[in-house]
């Protein structure tokens, strides 16, 4: 009996010492720095005024510059109300790879378009390395300026809203960008960057207000996204590749572009896009590829443009290798952009104009491995048209227009 009782205090002294030991372990496991909570910085700390006609710029600044410089993950915070900030440059390399902005007021632009206008960038990063922007309302109050341009007047190019150029690991996520100046969102030279939830919105008749700009880039991702602007609702410029499109909603604005390419002799090219699950209402195009009529050595190739619903498009689906707008100072020659296997399937909808289809490609060059697979367009409830010129290709499943290539 006597042996009985020892051999159970035994077990339970030892479970005691266990217990002690895991505690100890939780408590240091989460005491370490490595894990500790975020910081936050919450820019009213720093002098900031939800006034829109009080400058908050430099407490996003101090706000920044301290969590570039702590060592742990940090957390800026706007809360509620209307903050005028002016242009700002946000610059690495930051000592943590893990800065959130989590917005729950509104990021406002000088109402005086100049004050920013010329300065390319109204919120900038660059160099940064695991940036993410939770929530938020950034406006460009572009009005403005949108009002100069078309009065053909001596008018400043306007700033983009937000952009992040040669930066990895960057999230924006349910973000509202409007009336920008210029662009409102522009991935230049990024890697790993996911944009989802995000809404734009400018007037339909708003200059170079393109919606989501991406250019010589990798492995960028757009989801859920609801695109009105005055220019397209997403560009892609050269040098990228492993670009994904989904859930993207258009309109108004001029569709979903890849270029305009070959604007300069020496260009990377695009390759490996997909688009698919997308709806276009009212835009001036639906799925384009446009680039400059004149030499170069861009390329886009492997390309996708899938499951896309058209709704009283102009030209819901086209390539045009002689881009121009405006026709102003056209180049005149042959395009060198070569464009090659480009699939567009299961693409349905109306066009508001009688050719749903049109393919002007390089005479020099011509679309190479262009498929159409399961696609149905009307004009008028009437089979729409097509257009080739110098394109090759194939045509599978029911195919309305009847394919040109």
């Amino acid at each position: 009996m006597e042996q009985a009782t020892n051999s159970i205090e035994r077990k339970k002294t030892e479970q005691a010492a266990n217990s002690i030991v895991f505690l100890a372990f939780v408590l240091l496991f989460f005491a370490s720095p490595g894990v500790a909570d975020p910081l936050t910085y919450n820019v009213l700390n720093y002098g900031a005024k939800p006034d829109d006609n009080f400058d908050s710029t430099q407490a996003l600044v101090a706000a920044w510059t301290l969590a570039c410089g702590s060592i742990n993950p940090a957390t800026i915070y706007v809360p509620p109300g209307r903050f005028l900030v002016r242009n700002v440059v946000f610059r690495g390399q930051c000592k943590n790879n893990g800065i959130v902005f989590r917005i729950d007021g509104t990021l406002v632009a000088p109402s005086d378009y100049k004050v920013i206008g010329s300065t390319g960038n109204w919120l900038f990063f660059e160099h940064v390395n695991g940036v993410s922007i939770y929530g938020g309302i950034l406006d460009g109050q572009g009005t403005g300026l949108w009002t100069c341009k078309r009065s053909g007047k001596g008018c400043p190019s306007g700033a983009t809203s937000l952009g992040f150029s040669n930066s990895r690991s960057i999230e924006i996520r349910g973000l509202t960008s409007l009336n920008s100046q210029m662009y409102h969102i522009v991935i230049n030279g990024c890697n790993n960057v996911k944009v989802e939830g995000v809404r734009v919105s400018a007037s339909g008749n708003s200059p170079n207000t393109d919606g989501i700009h991406v250019q010589s880039s990798s492995g960028v991702t757009i989801l859920n996204t609801r695109i009105g602007t005055g220019d397209d609702c997403v560009s892609v410029g050269p040098g990228t590749n492993n670009l994904w499109i989904e859930k993207v909603a258009c309109g108004p604005g001029h569709g979903i572009s890849i270029g305009s390419l070959g604007k300069e002799v020496e260009e990377a090219g695009v390759q490996n896009v997909t688009v698919k699950t997308v709806a276009f209402t009212g835009t001036e195009n639906g799925v384009r590829i446009k680039s400059w009529g004149r030499q170069s050595s861009g390329f886009a190739r492997n390309i996708l443009f899938q499951h896309a619903v058209m709704t009283d498009v102009q030209n819901p689906i086209v390539i045009d290798q002689h881009y121009c707008p405006d026709e102003k100072s056209c180049p005149g020659q042959v395009s060198g952009v070569k464009i090659s296997d480009v699939t567009y399937q299961d693409i349905h909808g109306t066009s508001a104009t009688e050719v749903a289809v049109k393919f002007d490609c390089s005479s020099e060059y011509p679309c190479s491995n262009i498929r159409l697979e399961d696609v149905k367009l009307t004009y008028r409830n009437k089979a729409a048209e097509a257009s080739c010129s110098n394109a090759d290709g194939t045509a599978s499943g029911f195919v309305q227009p009847s394919s040109c290539l």
